[in-house]
């Protein structure tokens, strides 16, 4: 059976009709952590990073977005599927 991650953010790099996200791999973080990384630090650094705990949804933040028109869009080090 086939998994997805679902993303309604159709303007990244990694989205894909149906609202699939396409990132060979993503990390999810509290929105208070993400604002202190630069977008190189992403989900292949997953291991080092502390636990961010949230008190709701609305305070998490999907770190591996890059903009569909973005020049580099390999910053992170994700590739995106086929």
């Amino acid at each position: 059976m086939a998994q997805h991650i679902h993303c309604s953010v159709s303007n990244c790099h990694y989205w894909s009709q149906g609202n699939v996200c396409k990132a060979s791999e993503i990390i999810v973080t509290s929105d208070s952590k993400a604002v202190d990384l630069p977008d190189q630090v992403d989900a292949k650094m997953a291991a080092q990073f502390q636990e961010t705990p949230t008190g709701s949804c609305m305070e998490t933040c999907c770190k591996t977005f890059v903009a569909k028109d973005a020049p580099e869009k390999s910053v992170d080090g994700i590739m995106k599927q086929s």
